[in-house]
């Protein structure tokens, strides 16, 4: 028996003990209980869960693009994929449907947000509070869902959002994250 596949063995049963104690507190999450998300293991893959936003601030327009929506896409669809390394790595998260513009979600349903990079991200977050930072990061940056596109073809796809959050990564890596103003809230 090689050191290498007990310490392989070793990792991927800590990634796994992670992600289910992930899954084990948003099923105990008020948040979760009352609907302000939904997940849902994809595929059967532990590693792969779609999440669904289904409400962020009231008073925001976004909630009211949201509640515009048939009722059966009433929500933000984010895709998960855990990292290799994880919880000592961020996942990456992305915007499936629907489109959106602003609210820092860029080309490819990328998310430009410092904590889902390495530099930002520790691995005492959870990911109920990735979120809830999310929605209200979407918010904050004004997020609207665009209601002028064709229905048969979605903009987002998982390697144009990967490309994308990489360059935006090593961007923000060389210059370095902004700080909007204390007043900009």
């Amino acid at each position: 028996r090689s050191s290498l596949s007990y310490f392989s063995k070793q990792w991927y049963q800590r990634r796994v003990r992670g992600i289910m104690k992930e899954l084990k507190l948003i099923y105990k999450s008020s948040s979760y209980k009352t609907g302000v998300y939904s997940i849902q293991v994809n595929d059967d893959n532990l590693y792969k869960w779609d999440i669904f936003l289904k409400k962020v601030d009231p008073d925001s327009q976004l909630m009211t693009d949201i509640s515009k929506l048939p009722a059966e896409s009433q929500h933000i669809h984010l895709g998960v994929i855990f990292a290799e390394d994880f919880p000592f790595a961020p996942p990456f998260v992305r915007v499936i449907r629907p489109e959106i513009m602003g609210g820092y979600v860029m080309s490819g349903g990328a998310i430009c947000m410092e904590v889902l990079t390495n530099q930002g991200w520790s691995s005492a977050y959870s990911i109920e509070s990735l979120i809830l930072q999310i929605s209200a990061t979407l918010v904050k940056g004004n997020a609207r869902i665009r209601t002028n596109i064709t229905k048969s073809k979605n903009p987002y796809t998982f390697e144009l959002a990967l490309y994308t959050f990489r360059a935006l990564s090593e961007n923000h890596q060389e210059n370095g994250w902004v700080t909007p103003p204390q007043e900009e809230g």
